[in-house]
């Protein structure tokens, strides 16, 4: 799905006047200050800006993992914010999947494991979950390693494993918070190739905060945070934003 054909529809995500305040050591720090911008279906948003001004912040609290201090964010045209902790909890397992710069697998866990635990957690049954987790794993050239643990594979296959992990419930967004930084060159364009296709594939809206040049300008678009609040980017603006490697 692209970008155009997604602006024709309601957003996914619409942010208005978004705020987020920290206390720290008794004084109240402001990190998102008047946030407000809008992510259709199928979009592929970047999110860039120097370190500590907040993109992890924004991208939790698009998550559902963090709360605003002040403003509004509909998720699919509703307030999820307003809903308790537990309908909260099943909204986040069955509509946004999350892959950060660390793995965060669970070392325990063979890689087929790790990948069914959201739908475990879900209520699918284990046969169905098992079934899942093997498709999306296959499809992320992972067939080969289901019965590996993570210390095993490296640190490519890891995190091809939490963006399965991600992905296995094909959830309508996926937000993904420096998913290269860990990773070298090869490994790095290998994550966001995939993410790509799975974008292509299955329509999902993705927002990536990243600090790399070459995949920013593959977005469809970028938002630059700076002072707390978004601002969009033109390619040319990226490197004044924190976009540093090419």
């Amino acid at each position: 799905m692209s970008s155009k054909r997604g602006k024709n529809r309601s957003p996914d995500l619409e942010i208005t006047g978004l705020e987020k305040s920290f206390s720290n050591d008794g004084i109240q720090v402001q990190v998102l200050k008047d946030v407000s911008c809008s992510v259709y279906p199928g979009e592929m948003i970047g999110v860039v800006g120097a370190s500590g001004v907040g993109k992890t912040t924004f991208l939790h609290i698009l998550g559902t993992l963090d709360r605003p201090t002040n403003g509004s964010v509909l998720h699919f045209g509703q307030n999820a914010f307003s809903w308790d902790d537990s309908r909260l909890s099943r909204f986040r397992n069955e509509k946004i999947g999350f892959v950060f710069q660390s793995h965060h697998l669970l070392p325990e866990f063979s890689a087929l494991e790790n990948v069914m635990m959201p739908c475990i957690l879900s209520g699918i049954s284990r046969s169905e979950a098992a079934d899942r987790a093997k498709n999306i794993l296959d499809e992320l050239g992972l067939g080969h390693r289901i019965d590996y643990r993570p210390g095993n594979m490296s640190g490519g296959e890891q995190q091809r494993v939490a963006l399965a992990r991600a992905m296995v419930r094909q959830p309508r967004i996926l937000l993904a918070d420096e998913p290269t930084g860990n990773l070298d060159q090869k490994n790095g364009e290998k994550v966001v190739e995939l993410i790509f296709s799975l974008n292509h594939r299955y329509g999902t809206t993705v927002v990536l905060v990243t600090h790399d040049l070459s995949i920013a300008r593959k977005m469809d678009r970028c938002l630059g945070l700076t002072d707390g609040r978004a601002v969009a980017l033109g390619r040319e603006k990226l490197k004044d934003f924190g976009v540093e490697k090419d």
